[in-house]
């Protein structure tokens, strides 16, 4: 989100796709120095290498889509605001390289269209957007139940476009690179109507949808970094620094404890916010029969469920769904107050009714800050950091706090510092048969939305399998 919005603002245009081959052509020749140097705030780069696994079967699918046999979207994990920079780079430079070591032939440039969330305009410029515009992207509404202009194009685009098409089936980013947030249908959707456009038009080509995974890690695991800004995070939060016995223990578990401590604190000051100021009640959890990870990821949600309660009664939005979907609704909520479709030119209202829509954008905008806190939060689990306390799990999970902080402290998105160098690993999974799919489910449309929701699953199973550690 930007600074804190103090006026009404127009409403959100749809941006239309304008492909252009030499922006592309720009963009991928800048790439390695984009990834490594942070160009942005908001994008913590610091990225030496890319590597991928199965690339192979990409370029297969590529030589078939440019032969005119196959249709395929790619769906791609999205734990990092990198994320497409390393599916940039995937399809520049490893892809064409993969392509040319075994003999296939590919036209050049390798690119696809992609979907991306409308709301990164709001945060990073209207620059990204005609940045996004002429590199192939459809921006697309969270939280809409039917965002037409988005689906409408992501639905042309997959059957007839001269590259394929790639969404983030997550819907945005969670944080981490070993966990797969639930995967939202739109993927399973599209590929279904694909197969119907191309059925409809007497087309032969099969229609497929391939996994790929992403997972960072650093070159040199941070220790001394992640102890500086554990350091810090505690120092801003206002704990009390206090000696941890050290006995024997490895620096993992000190670390572990510190974490575990400063998350006590955190909640603990969250929960007297809410109780005083907003008149919520949290009732006593008992800790004697279980591990103090479990009670804290017991309060944890209960303290989400309360932020994005109190929101939810705010814009009058009926709470359903996991946490995601409740925080995709809200957000879209948010916007319809801040960038108001209702009013035709801002600039000619009356003093009294302009200022009414400004108190109304502020109020939204402040309202929405609880439901971001929320959403740093929607994929911690309790024994993320216990099953394998490496370096990369440690940093994710004290990042999510800093960001908790930083959007407190001045409620814009925060610019997070770099601990180091990080690689990145891509893993293309095995396309999945849309057609035999579809095939299976047709009859009536009880049985395509089962399909639809066995193929969302087949794929999240698969996306989980890739980053398995």
């Amino acid at each position: 989100m930007p600074k804190s919005i103090h006026s009404t603002q127009p409403p959100l245009k749809f941006i239309p796709q304008r492909h252009n081959p030499l922006i592309v052509k720009i963009v991928s020749w800048c790439l390695p120095f984009i990834l490594w140097v942070r160009t942005r705030p908001w994008l913590p780069a610091g990225i030496v290498n890319i590597e991928a696994k199965n690339a192979e079967v990409l370029a297969k699918l590529y030589h078939e889509f440019q032969a005119g046999k196959v249709r395929f979207l790619i769906a791609f994990r999205h734990p990092e605001v990198e994320d497409p920079l390393s599916m940039l780079y995937l399809l520049s430079r490893i892809v064409p390289k993969v392509a040319k070591k075994k003999g296939i032939n590919l036209k050049y440039p390798v690119h696809s269209h992609f979907m991306y969330e409308r709301g990164m305009t709001l945060w990073a410029g209207n620059w990204l957007g005609w940045l996004f515009s002429r590199l192939g992207g459809v921006p697309i509404r969270r939280g809409r139940r039917v965002d037409k202009n988005a689906i409408q194009m992501a639905r042309e685009l997959f059957a007839n476009a001269e590259m394929p098409i790639a969404v983030a089936p997550e819907g945005g980013t969670n944080g981490h690179s070993s966990i797969v947030s639930p995967l939202e249908p739109g993927v399973a959707q599209l590929g279904f109507w694909c197969v119907e456009d191309l059925k409809k038009a007497n087309r032969e080509e099969q229609v497929f949808i391939i996994p790929i995974g992403i997972k960072y890690s650093y070159v040199n695991p941070p220790w001394k970094k992640i102890d500086w800004l554990l350091s810090k995070l505690e120092a801003d939060s206002g704990l009390e620094v206090t000696e941890i016995s050290t006995n024997g223990k490895e620096q993992s578990e000190i670390l572990y404890q510190r974490v575990l401590r400063l998350a006590e604190y955190l909640i603990s000051e969250m929960e007297a916010f809410y109780c005083r100021f907003y008149h919520q009640e949290f009732t006593e959890i008992i800790t004697s029969e279980n591990p103090l990870n479990e009670v804290l990821i017991t309060r944890l949600h209960r303290l989400m469920d309360t932020a994005l309660t109190i929101t939810e009664e705010y814009f009058n939005i009926q709470s359903q769904g996991n946490f995601i979907d409740r925080c995709r609704r809200l957000e879209d909520a948010g916007w319809n107050y801040i960038y108001r479709d209702d009013i035709a030119d801002i600039q000619s209202l009356p003093p009294f009714k302009r200022g009414l829509a400004d108190w109304v954008a502020q109020e939204a905008d402040l309202k929405m800050q609880h439901m971001r806190i929320a959403e740093s939060f929607v994929a911690v689990t309790a024994n993320y950091i216990q099953e394998k306390p490496t370096a990369e799990r440690f940093a994710e999970t004290i990042l999510l706090m800093f960001d908790m902080l930083s959007r407190i402290q001045d409620s814009t998105l925060p610019g997070r510092p770099r601990l180091g160098w990080k690689q990145a690993m891509i893993f293309v999974g095995e396309p999945i048969n849309v057609h035999e799919k579809w095939e299976s489910c047709q009859g009536n449309k009880q049985a395509l939305r089962k399909g639809v929701s066995e193929l969302t699953q087949d794929l999240q199973v698969m996306l989980e399998e890739l980053i398995k550690d």
